[in-house]
């Protein structure tokens, strides 16, 4: 998995959103954008990217695309609507942009594909396909896009809010947020 952080403006985020999916289709990844705000550190976007990825393959997603899917688990919940919040959204604001590969050649969601790439890939293709869709991912954002480390810097406030993370909670463990909120990312499966 390949991971785009940066800060930048987004005007339309459907019209990105649609050219990110575009994109996705072209390289064979699933390329999901997340308002870095809500993301608590990287092994947050990859439990959420695995767990997404496994419930295509076992038949048990809950959305179509396995960009709101990863959402879902980003968010640790099954409503989509409120999973979407965790996504980009218009104004200035901290990117990250998670960039995988489809695994096996699973296209369930996607558009029919030219015999040539259905065909079995390497380690090295999948990850040489990911630099290449994060590299048009970049393109792809608003000019004034500036890379810099945004992953792990979250909105304390926000994140407990939308996790619903209370100070009793916190004091009554030695687990941090990042460590709460990776346990409700990992629950959503039990919750199914």
């Amino acid at each position: 998995m390949e991971l785009l952080e940066g800060v930048g403006g987004v005007e339309d985020v459907d019209r990105l959103v649609e050219r990110l999916a575009e994109i996705g289709d072209e390289y064979n990844c699933v390329i999901t954008p997340f308002d870095a705000r809500y993301l608590v550190g990287r092994e947050h976007v990859e439990r959420a990217t695995r767990l997404a990825a496994r419930a295509f393959r076992r038949g048990e997603n809950v959305a179509e695309t396995r960009a709101i899917e990863v959402l879902c688990y980003a968010a640790g919940r099954r409503q989509i609507d409120r999973a979407i919040e965790l996504g980009i959204s218009t104004g200035e604001t901290p990117i990250v942009v998670a960039v995988s590969s489809v695994e096996g050649g699973d296209r369930s969601d996607r558009s029919e594909r030219d015999d040539r790439n259905e065909r079995d890939e390497t380690e090295s293709g999948a990850h040489e396909r990911e630099r290449d869709a994060t590299e048009a991912v970049e393109r792809a954002l608003d000019p004034g896009f500036e890379r810099t480390d945004v992953l792990g810097a979250y909105d304390e406030e926000l994140v407990r809010e939308f996790f619903g993370v209370t100070e009793t909670e916190l004091a009554a463990t030695d687990a941090g947020l990042a460590e709460l909120v990776g346990e409700r990312v990992a629950l959503l499966d039990v919750e199914k």
